[in-house]
């Protein structure tokens, strides 16, 4: 009697799930959620109160291209002079989740929507958060609506918060827009179907290149990272395709950097307490300041975001090819973000990395928790009702969500290595170019150019910093761990071992 071999995909669905065990995460739904989630209704069809009807409005959503939970949608419109009126949209997700119910105490367990190559692991079942709560094409749904008005410079002036009914006119895709704004490529079809809506996002693209240069005059940084999306034929992994950022990816991001910012400050003005996302002063400037000098470039000895950013904008210019593998570095020796819960007169901690004081999550909540946490608060000062949440509970909700973000990065992180190592596997001895993406006590990493995976540098580490081209040679993998191990290529002569 024969036993059927595991399939790579079964491989790394086992991997993914064992993994959410072990950082503290659910990889299912309870029952009882489920059961909550089946008889929701769709709230669209029984609102009430004072909500703007504004379903003509040429609305769409811009997301990857099998993105079914859709959170946002974006317009914009030409006022006097040089300024633009930009609305985003976010789901109403709280009409459909109650604090205190099954599907509340399973997002709040797992504070964040869970992806990996085999499957994603929603925030919320897909009843709701690819259905009753997802701004889908030509639904009418309830939203939290933002509005700011940004001049010509790129400043935001006069905004605000209010509900709203919307419907999408256009599902589309960043692969497809974004080479059509940076006219490499045809008008999707999707944009061409709806009279005004090409014009429309070339006015969006206007206002978010707008706000990126304004947020980059203030210290913002231009960082930009190499994303590869696993592939499959059949069940195997068949390789990794590297998803780079384009005008499409830069629009929804400058939009939802200003939609935060905007609930952020009403939240303040209403004297309500704000759970921000904050990267506080870089971990290891002096390491940065060292990649700079390597680079021809000089840094002062403090933190500095202007100059950094000028930095990395002169290193884009003249080495684009490169340049991702600089802003990994840059990325890995900022360190990583945390949860702050703020109260009114406290002090403000910014965030380094986008320059920005007044800054929340606020426009994914299907996906995170802290962002349905931030549009109950919304919702709450709207409705002219007290903080729903008391000062120790948003604190410690803060500590939890920074927590459980961690533990979901490092289960997608270690999934990922398992489809790569699985996509490795059987190229033993063959050598590599790459940049060293971590170096501690723990060990080193080095992440390769082609294909985009990062492993460990078990032999010939020494000396090796983050930033540093190498050259390696693979000595081992394991899909079951996630474990690619490599030797600079001098030294690789022995296997590795764990």
């Amino acid at each position: 009697m024969s036993t059927q071999k595991e399939t790579q995909r079964a491989l790394l669905l086992r991997v993914a799930r064992q993994a959410m065990i072990k950082y503290g995460l659910e990889p299912e739904f309870p029952a009882a959620a489920l059961a909550e989630a089946d008889r929701a209704t769709d709230s669209a069809d029984a609102h009430g109160g004072e909500i703007r009807d504004l379903r003509e409005l040429l609305w769409c959503s811009i997301d990857n291209d099998d993105s079914r939970d859709l959170d946002q949608l974006t317009v914009a419109e030409a006022l006097d002079g040089d300024r633009i009126k930009m609305i985003v949209a976010i789901a109403d997700v709280s009409a459909e989740v109650e604090p205190g119910s099954a599907l509340d105490d399973h997002a709040r367990a797992n504070t964040t929507s869970v992806y990996t190559p085999p499957r994603n692991f929603p925030m919320l079942p897909e009843r709701l958060s690819t259905d009753l709560t997802s701004l889908v094409a030509d639904a009418d749904r309830l939203v939290v609506a933002i509005e700011s008005v940004v001049d010509g410079e790129g400043a935001s002036g006069e905004s605000s918060v209010y509900r709203a009914l919307v419907r999408n006119r256009a599902k589309l895709a960043y692969s497809s827009v974004g080479p059509w704004l940076e006219g490499e490529g045809p008008t999707p079809t999707a944009v061409g179907a709806v009279a005004g809506l090409a014009e429309n996002l070339k006015l969006q693209d206007t206002v978010a290149q707008r706000l990126k240069a304004h947020r980059q005059e203030r210290g913002a940084l231009d960082l930009e990272t190499v994303e590869a999306r696993t592939q499959f034929d059949g069940d195997s992994v068949s390789g990794l395709a590297a998803e780079q950022r384009n005008r499409a990816k830069e629009l929804i991001e400058n939009f939802m950097i200003a939609a935060n910012g905007v609930c952020a400050a009403h939240l303040e003005e209403h004297r309500f307490p704000v759970l921000r996302r904050v990267v506080r002063t870089p971990e290891r400037w002096p390491r940065i300041v060292q990649i700079a000098l390597e680079h021809g470039g000089r840094l002062p000895a403090e933190p500095d975001p202007r100059a950094l950013n000028q930095f990395l904008l002169e290193r884009r210019a003249a080495d684009p090819l490169r340049f991702p593998d600089l802003s990994l570095s840059v990325i890995k020796l900022l360190g990583s973000g945390e949860y702050v819960a703020s109260f009114p007169d406290q002090p403000l901690t910014g965030h380094f990395g986008l320059a920005v004081r007044e800054y929340t999550h606020s426009t994914a909540p299907n996906r995170r928790y802290p962002d349905l946490i931030t549009q109950r608060m919304l919702k709450a000062s709207l409705a002219k009702r007290e903080v729903p949440y008391g000062r120790k509970e948003l604190e410690a909700l803060a500590t939890t969500c920074t927590a459980k973000e961690d533990a979901a990065q490092k289960v997608e992180r270690l999934v990922r290595k398992a489809a790569a190592a699985c996509l490795l596997d059987g190229r033993l001895g063959q050598e590599f170019d790459g940049v060293v993406t971590g170096a501690s006590p723990k060990g080193t990493w080095v992440r390769v150019f082609d294909p985009p995976v990062e492993g460990r540098v078990e032999q010939g580490a020494a000396g090796l910093d983050v930033g540093d081209q190498v050259r390696v040679k693979l000595i081992h993998t394991d899909p079951e761990h996630g474990f690619i191990d490599f030797a600079r290529a001098a030294h690789a002569s022995r296997p590795a071992g764990r």
